[in-house]
């Protein structure tokens, strides 16, 4: 496995979910805009890149996760309901960004980083689901391989920026960059960031605050 770290490897896939031996396509990456990773920095799924990450440039694959080696189960208590408050710029609602189904980005005290589904919008509580969007589901890869070739210094170095939250690194597989979801922490005293790479409103006593970068 030492030879398949520090490798740039680009992957042009669809992606299915497995349900009842009914296959359902959720994402597509294509050889345009393929899904881009440094091997050996917990990017992607563990599970992934051991599939990957030994194969040559032009390779097809056809693999299939279950649960435990993806997102793991569907967790009842990572939904939760938080004050509204914590969705507020200089006192008001932000109703641009928070609405039911959007996708939003929190950070908890310890600096953990989520991101979670309004599921609900009450008159003081925000219905928020922090389970993973594939958790619970059997996956299944299909597609082949772009790019694979040792990463440059530039690239290493890059990633090491975005990773320590100097850039914005938003990977549909990442469970450990700056915009992929956490699943260790608690959850309480979140933060709501108004984008990836955007304001921070923080949550301090119950009072709504807006910090510009």
């Amino acid at each position: 496995m030492e030879n398949n770290l520090n490798k740039y490897i680009a992957v042009a896939y669809k992606l299915y979910t497995v349900d009842n031996g009914e296959s359902k396509l959720v994402e597509e990456a294509t050889d345009k805009q393929p899904f881009q990773f440094i091997s050996g920095y917990g990017i992607t799924l563990d599970a992934f890149e051991k599939e990957i990450a030994g194969l040559d440039k032009g390779a097809e694959f056809d693999f299939t996760l279950q649960k435990d080696d993806a997102y793991g189960d569907y967790e009842q208590e990572h939904v939760l309901d938080l004050d509204k408050d914590i969705f507020c710029i200089n006192g008001h609602f932000d109703h641009d960004n928070i609405y039911k189904d959007a996708i939003v980005p929190l950070q908890n005290e310890d600096g953990n980083r989520f991101l979670g589904r309004v599921l609900a919008i009450s008159d003081n509580k925000v219905k928020i689901d922090l389970n993973h969007p594939l958790a619970g589901k059997t996956l299944n890869f299909k597609g082949h391989v772009v790019e694979s070739r040792e990463a440059t210094n530039d690239e290493i170095q890059g990633l090491i920026n975005r990773m320590s939250g100097e850039g914005c690194c938003c990977g549909h597989h990442g469970d450990g960059d700056c915009c992929g979801h956490h699943g260790d922490g608690g959850c309480e005293g979140h933060h709501h960031e108004g984008g990836c790479c955007g304001h921070h409103h923080d949550h301090e006593g119950g009072c709504c605050h807006h910090h510009d970068k």
